[in-house]
């Protein structure tokens, strides 16, 4: 089964810019009902990324939009004038080197809108539309990942694809690929897209699929931001689960790891029965990692000393699983034996396994309990370098000999997460 690892080296998702021209003296001839802001508050925030490596300047105003016609209207102003001037889209701000910042110009706020200073005019984002027959959603393009779920989940259902982390934009990840353990099953979530709203870079407003306008559908999907913003998209949906069980194993040998990742992706044309429903890990180059990185997992009481798995000392890989699954099915024998027959063909450290079992939502949620943590000891607001690699499995070894045991070595580090992929995903 051909694959692809990929490494993550913090929890965000780029958002890009756009960039555009128009005539700053046009700014107040625009008639966007409102929508533009040069509130201090929304300037400096709009200044800002998750990144805090790019000072930049901030823009001259901040539009919130309602609708994509508002957006369109911005572009297509832009797009006709002849005067240097920028336009940026922005989710929820998590680029990481200023790709959705613009000095003297205008950001176009895609997230917050819902409540931001700059609804005098009372006209909002259109909510999210569920489909339950259909099992699709129509969702604004600012709109977070976990109002989506909020949205959904009154209707049984839930997109099939995630990011790790939920307070991310949808035209934000759909920007770039949005992937977690759920991929090597699903695909990216780009994978899972029935059909987009973009204003492209002239103003226009255009429907794509598959079927229609399908070269700027493919384009728009994982384009960076570089072909159009994202107005609207059409999420595939699936029954939800009540709740998950959580698995983590150790390995000291990456080889083995990497092996058994290989192994559980390459069911994905399985029965439900016969395969997890998210696989992924992370690298663990020091102690401080496992016991303090989402440490809610693991007992206070009883913390993990990589000395004590592997006398060398070294580096250990952490394989993340999970299987979904209903209350009813909770303590059945079928759902029980499912799990412990996958966990028998792995190479795992045999004393290295820890399970807990929690509602799908805290499942999905996970990572922003960990902010909220940093948040309470001033650790999240801080600069967050980060990098997205995609690895071919005919290299992945020398990466793990070069960077993870080589260039990190027992150094402290953020978080180092390995997806493994489905080329064909």
């Amino acid at each position: 089964m051909a694959t692809k690892l990929l490494l993550t080296f913090a929890i965000c998702r780029l958002i890009v810019t756009v960039g555009l021209t128009l005539d700053p003296t046009e700014l107040l001839l625009l008639g966007v009902d409102a929508q533009l802001s040069v509130d201090p508050t929304d300037v400096k925030a709009a200044s800002l990324d998750f990144g805090l490596l790019i000072g930049a300047q901030p823009p001259l105003a901040v539009m919130h939009p309602a609708s994509s016609q508002d957006v369109a209207q911005l572009v297509k102003a832009a797009y006709g004038s002849n005067f240097g001037f920028t336009v940026s889209a922005r989710g929820h701000g998590h680029s990481i080197n200023g790709q959705a910042q613009t000095a003297n110009g205008v950001v176009v706020q895609m997230s917050g809108s819902k409540g931001g200073s700059g609804m005098a005019s009372g006209r909002k984002p259109p909510h999210p539309r569920v489909w339950p027959q259909e099992r699709f959603v129509d969702v604004w393009g600012g709109e977070l990942w976990i109002d989506v779920l909020r949205s959904t989940l009154q209707h049984g259902l839930a997109p099939k694809s995630w990011t790790d982390y939920l307070y991310l934009s949808v035209g934000g990840t759909l920007s770039n690929a949005g992937i977690s353990g759920q991929a090597f099953n699903h695909g990216p979530q780009i994978s899972n897209v029935h059909e987009l709203d973009v204003v492209t870079g002239k103003g226009e407003l255009l429907t794509c699929s598959e079927e229609q306008n399908s070269e700027m559908f493919h384009a728009v999907l994982g384009g960076l931001g570089q072909f159009g913003i994202i107005t609207r998209a059409r999420i595939s949906l699936e029954p939800a689960p009540q709740r998950v069980r959580w698995i983590r194993v150790l390995y000291s040998n990456f080889s083995i790891f990497t092996s058994d990742q290989e192994y559980l992706i390459s069911l994905h044309e399985q029965p439900a029965s016969q395969k997890f429903d998210y696989v992924e890990g992370f690298v663990i180059v020091d102690e401080g990692l496992i016991n303090n990185w989402r440490s809610s997992f693991f007992s206070p009481h009883n913390p993990v000393k990589i000395s004590s798995l592997d006398p060398n000392g070294g580096v250990l890989y952490c394989l993340e699983i999970a299987k979904n699954y209903h209350e009813s099915t909770a303590s059945t024998v079928d759902q029980m034996q499912e799990v412990e027959s996958l966990l028998k063909k792995l190479n795992f450290i045999p004393a290295s396994v820890f399970t807990t079992d929690l509602p799908y939502v805290d499942f999905l949620d996970r990572v922003h309990k960990a902010e909220l943590k940093l948040r309470s000891k001033g650790l999240w607001e801080v600069p967050h370098p980060w990098l997205n690699l995609f690895v071919p499995k005919s290299k992945i070894a020398d990466f793990d000999k070069g960077v993870f045991k080589g260039i990190l070595g027992n150094k402290t580090s953020g978080p180092i997460l390995i997806y493994p992929i489905n080329k064909n995903k």
